[in-house]
C-alpha cells in the first residue's frame, strides 16, 4: 500500500448485523435503504442495515457505527484494510468489515466508537 494518508467518513446511523435463514426472499424491509449490505452464502443470508430498520423479532446486533474508507480505491489496492483493522485489533476491538466494488466499511460496537475514531484518527483524516 502506498504512504498516503486515508480518508475516512462516519456514517450517521447505528447499523445493524442480522442473521437471516438461508432460503428465505431478501425481505421488504431491506430494500430502499440509504446504507445496506446484503449477503447470501449457502449458510445465511447476512443483512447490515440502519437499525431502525429492522423488526422485532430478527435475530441481529445491534448499535454498529461505520467507517466509509473515502477516495479512488480499486479492486487491486493492497493492504487498506490491514492498514485499518490491525491498529484497532491491537487495541482489543474487533471490527465488522464490508468491501463492496468501490470501497470499504469499517464497523465497530458503539461502545468502542469514540477509543477506534482517537486512534484511526492517528493516520487518517477522518470527516464527521
Amino acid at each position: 500500500m502506498e504512504n498516503k494518508k486515508l480518508t475516512l467518513s462516519i456514517l450517521p446511523e447505528k447499523l445493524g448485523i442480522c442473521h437471516l435463514s438461508k432460503n428465505i426472499p431478501i425481505p421488504e424491509w431491506a430494500q430502499d435503504l440509504s446504507f445496506c449490505s446484503i449477503t447470501r452464502t449457502s449458510d445465511e443470508l447476512s443483512i447490515v442495515c440502519p437499525q431502525e430498520k429492522i423488526p422485532t423479532g430478527v435475530m441481529a446486533e445491534l448499535n454498529w457505527r461505520a467507517f466509509k474508507l473515502e477516495g479512488d480505491l480499486d479492486l487491486t489496492s493492497v493492504g487498506i484494510i490491514v492498514s485499518l483493522s490491525k491498529p484497532l485489533a491491537e487495541a482489543n476491538i474487533s471490527i465488522f468489515n464490508i468491501s463492496t466494488y468501490e470501497t470499504n466499511y469499517v464497523l465497530v460496537e458503539e461502545k468502542n466508537f469514540e477509543k477506534a475514531k482517537k486512534i484511526l484518527s492517528g493516520f487518517c483524516d477522518i470527516k464527521e
